[in-house]
């Protein structure tokens, strides 16, 4: 059965490709090279060639360095999806820091895990979110906080930076296989978020993966990639800004999504490329204004973090002309490892064929040993010069799930006799509402908090827009009577809002097996329509 996805490959494919050994910063001055007049981004009506962005990349090295920061030092950035987001991305990598992605929506509790589990001596974060989370960082290893935005007020504003420091910079050589370039941070069932490690090569080989296998339509410098994915999340930065460096071409930055502005940008700016969600893509199609614009610039886009339903994906399709596949990934593996052909079949339901470079094998669960025949559904197993080196100081979590340079993703899946491959079900328990990974155990940890609960279990449950809410069942304590929105009030000002339980239902008891494990499964069947 190995390699058994190859006969489905379409002809222009390799099954193997030769990965240089580079990184996303050889790449990033190869594109300022090529062309250093051409426009690299534009954010509303702000724009900014190659030349203007490596200039802007130097000042802030500089300025990190002059700070102390050096080869190795974690810096937190905490940006929506900005200008200044792509500058203090590249700028970390160019000194030899680690990268470590937070989110805005974090809450004060969350953002403090992160920073002092990363040991970060460095955050840059969004000037309007200062004020709400400038004081975390007093128990925390970070020595100092730079400001985006206009504000001059600060001598680590980015503004500063931009009008004093030199653009002169000679970047630090890297070791692309063991030199770590990103902490991106992830769930798992013991609770506690992981550090994923991702070397230099690791999200250069995924770039060139992915290039190779959905690439088929790209011309470089000629494209124009319209971007609404958060950046700090691993899909946007792997297939919207990473992708777009390497391919030398323009990518239009939007902080939010909306449809009907998405739909005006696509027309405005003929944009070809328009990586997204179900979500996303539900919306664009539902806009009571999409009959206005012409959207058939775009040729390709690329459809992650969820199950694409196939209506949604049709009705795009006959919108724009593009052609829109369905792919999977995970943060520990760059993280795209299947997607469908973008220029062969594209098998419905499925998540697509392994890229090039890329083992996986659907391994027996209850031993993690054996390997399973067609269509016996198994522990999907992955091998490829994009899985990470580790979980940042987590040594018994990185051996449970890098065994022998295989990556056990937790995920049950089975592969078809033309080796595409199926996901169905998540072993790990992970709700997926928007795009966004949501872990049960960080709902039941705030919930749990609530003086009146004594047990609660929190299980996704389908949703026709995001693709599944956040659904806790509660067992209280006796003497105690709530209503769902007592529930629902205490958790909002202690997680992020994508978090927030939109189901409550009280139980006398959770059905646990007969050493007294939650039987999640039991509870989750209903609402299985």
């Amino acid at each position: 059965m190995q390699s058994l996805w190859f006969k489905s490959y379409p002809e222009n494919i390799p099954h193997e490709i030769v990965i240089e050994d580079k990184t996303m910063v050889d790449v990033f001055y190869e594109a300022v090279s090529y062309n250093p007049d051409h426009l690299a981004l534009v954010e509303g009506d702000r724009e900014m060639t190659y030349a203007e962005l490596r200039n802007r990349v130097h000042q802030l090295s500089n300025a990190l360095t002059k700070k102390g920061v050096k080869k190795g030092d974690r810096v937190a950035l905490m940006m929506e999806n900005s200008i200044e987001c792509v500058i203090s991305y590249y700028a970390v990598l160019v000194i030899g820091a680690v990268v470590v992605q937070n989110n805005p929506l974090y809450t004060r509790r969350e953002l403090y895990y992160q920073l002092k589990d990363a040991d970060v001596s460095m955050l840059i974060i969004d000037e309007h979110l200062a004020e709400q989370f400038l004081d975390v960082t007093k128990e925390t290893p970070v020595i100092t906080v730079w400001l985006t935005g206009n504000s001059n007020k600060s001598e680590t504003s980015l503004s500063r930076v931009f009008k004093e420091e030199s653009t002169n910079f000679e970047y630090v050589p890297l070791d692309a296989a063991n030199d770590v370039a990103i902490l991106q941070y992830t769930g798992g069932t013991t609770g506690l978020s992981k550090g994923v490690m991702l070397t230099h090569r690791n999200i250069f080989a995924n770039v060139v993966q992915t290039h190779t296998f959905l690439g088929v339509y790209t011309k470089p410098s000629k494209e124009r990639l319209l971007n609404v994915l958060p950046l700090f999340h691993v899909y946007g930065m792997t297939v919207s800004m990473n992708y777009m460096i390497y391919l030398k071409s323009t990518m239009h930055l939007v902080r939010k999504f909306k449809s009907t502005e998405t739909l005006q940008l696509i027309d405005k700016y003929k944009i070809t490329m328009f990586p997204g969600t179900p979500t996303i893509y539900v919306a664009v199609n539902n806009d009571e204004n999409v009959s206005q614009y012409n959207i058939d610039s775009i040729h390709t886009c690329i459809s992650g973090s969820a199950p694409l339903p196939v209506e949604i994906k049709n009705q795009f399709e006959r919108l724009t002309g593009a052609k829109i596949v369905d792919a999977y990934g995970l943060s520990e593996a760059s993280p795209v490892t299947h997607t469908n052909p973008i220029n062969g079949v594209r098998k419905p339901g499925s998540m697509g064929l392994p890229i090039p470079n890329t083992e996986a094998k659907i391994m027996s669960v209850a031993d993690g040993i054996n390997e399973l025949s067609v269509n016996e559904p198994g522990e999907l197993v992955i091998k490829g010069p994009q899985v990470m080196k580790g979980y940042w100081g987590m040594t018994e979590e990185t051996e449970a799930v890098l065994r022998d340079g295989w990556l056990y993703t937790g995920d049950i899946a089975y592969i078809d006799e033309d080796g595409y491959f199926y996901i169905v079900s998540r072993k790990k328990e992970v709700i997926i509402s928007s795009g966004f990974n949501i872990y049960p155990r960080d709902v039941e940890e705030v919930v749990f908090n609530h003086p009146a609960v004594q047990e609660v279990v929190a299980i996704g449950v389908p949703h026709e827009y995001r693709g599944e809410n956040v659904k806790v069942f509660i067992v209280l304590k006796s003497g105690y009577k709530l209503e769902g929105v007592d529930i629902i009030d205490f958790c909002k000002d202690k997680m992020a809002k994508y978090k927030l339980p939109s189901e409550v239902e009280f139980l006398d008891e959770l059905p646990k097996t007969a050493v007294g494990k939650v039987l999640r499964r039991k509870l989750a069947k209903p609402e299985i329509k």
